[in-house]
């Protein structure tokens, strides 16, 4: 919905539709945008412009006025405390935990909004919080850790690792603490619709006949009714659960927006829901691996907003952890982490050679500082390694999920 405040009333998170008054008198250079950076926020508080034309449905509203009461002084609030970088390996204990908690938590609260139930705003802020620590502690670990999910814990799992991609992807477009947990929240609910789409769709192995990816185009409109029943949902939230499925050329669904047309959250939202669909395991195809999974999406001209994909590539990296690659040096090995020297130059652990088709001594090969590098990716299935998962993140291969 569309109104019109006084610039005085802007606030990080509303989406201006419009500006009254002419560029000269506020130097942006496009009228339909999301504030979210703070020194935007003070150059419109500061320029010409009397008053701004918001999009509710995109962003915040104005707050409600209260009634005026004397209320003590708040205590300031204490800085949150910078967390120390941990080893891969720490944080992958830590995190198989925290993901098996949050899997639980979604599945209860999915089942709650299902019903027609409320959503506890304390527990969803503390479930977002924590994820968002562990991508401080270690970037990689959780989110790698949840692309390992099965196809049965798909749904609830998806929301997890939508979540945490969505934290990582606003902190690479250097959001305010506010607008990553937003982003957080989003990416957790951005699927709740399918709750009422039939599980027999959801796990069919085979092709949805029309009528049955009709039902499936129905989650986002579903999504966003649940959504609207909870007061504490803000309308960030509730557009990348409408919007997550639009496509910058209007080829998506259900309104068939183009990029103007699409808020910045529903882009990244868009960007991390297909990037976790196609790395997974679903009932009807095997997950891709992560680098081939970045390679396809960068070919998928009109799909994703140009500005958004790239920084989702800088935050995840070319070659991914979990990654299979080959080294000039003729060694296969597995991408275990990322280095801030360059996408190119990740550490690799390699395993085994090509020319003896034996395995060797395990290594760990920075990239940035020795003189090997990428030449390929290859293809666990091709080569017959059974456990490749296990060289990276240390955990022994579960019968069932990592996650129970």
């Amino acid at each position: 919905m569309l109104k019109r405040i006084p610039a005085a009333q802007a606030i990080l998170g509303m989406y201006i539709h419009k500006l009254e008054g002419a560029w000269i008198e506020h130097g942006f250079w496009k009228n339909h945008f999301l504030l979210e950076r703070t020194e935007d926020l003070q150059r419109l508080q500061a320029s010409q412009v009397q008053d701004v034309w918001i999009d509710t449905l995109k962003g915040c509203d104005v707050a409600p006025v209260a009634e005026a009461t004397v209320q003590p002084a708040p205590a300031p609030a204490k800085p949150r405390e910078v967390l120390t970088r941990h080893e891969m390996k720490a944080e992958v204990a830590r995190a198989v935990k925290l993901c098996g908690v949050a899997k639980r938590a979604v599945i209860t609260m999915f089942g709650e909004l299902r019903m027609g139930g409320a959503v506890d705003p304390t527990q969803v802020t503390q479930l977002v919080d924590d994820i968002s620590q562990s991508l401080l502690r270690h970037p990689h670990a959780l989110l790698s850790l949840a692309r390992l999910k099965t196809a049965n814990e798909y749904t609830y799992m998806h929301s997890v690792a939508v979540c945490g991609l969505m934290i990582a992807l606003a902190r690479q477009l250097e959001m305010s603490p506010a607008m990553i947990q937003e982003a957080g929240l989003a990416g957790l609910f951005h699927d709740v619709g399918k709750m009422v789409v039939p599980e027999a769709i959801l796990s069919k192995p085979g092709a949805l006949t029309e009528l049955e990816f009709a039902s499936v185009r129905e989650h986002p409109a579903q999504g966003a009714d649940m959504l609207r029943q909870c007061p504490q949902i803000s309308a960030l939230v509730l557009d990348v659960c409408w919007h997550h499925h639009e496509k910058c050329d209007g080829s998506g669904y259900p309104h068939g927006l183009v990029q103007n047309q699409i808020s910045l959250f529903a882009q990244m939202g868009a960007v991390c829901d297909v990037y976790d669909a196609i790395t997974s395991e679903r009932p009807y195809k095997r997950g891709w691996a992560p680098a081939e999974a970045i390679q396809k999406m960068a070919e998928w001209k009109g799909h994703f907003d140009e500005r958004v994909f790239q920084a989702f590539v800088r935050c995840m990296g070319i070659y991914p952890v979990g990654t299979l690659v080959r080294l000039e040096s003729g060694r296969i090995g597995v991408v275990i982490e990322q280095t801030s020297t360059s996408l190119l130059t990740p550490l690799v652990k390699v395993f085994f050679s090509v020319r003896s088709r034996l395995p060797i001594a395990q290594v760990v090969v920075n990239l940035a500082k020795q003189p090997d590098k990428i030449v390929a990716r290859e293809s666990a299935e091709e080569w017959g390694f059974k456990h490749v998962d296990e060289l990276w993140s240390g955990l022994p291969h579960p019968k069932g999920s990592y996650f129970d």
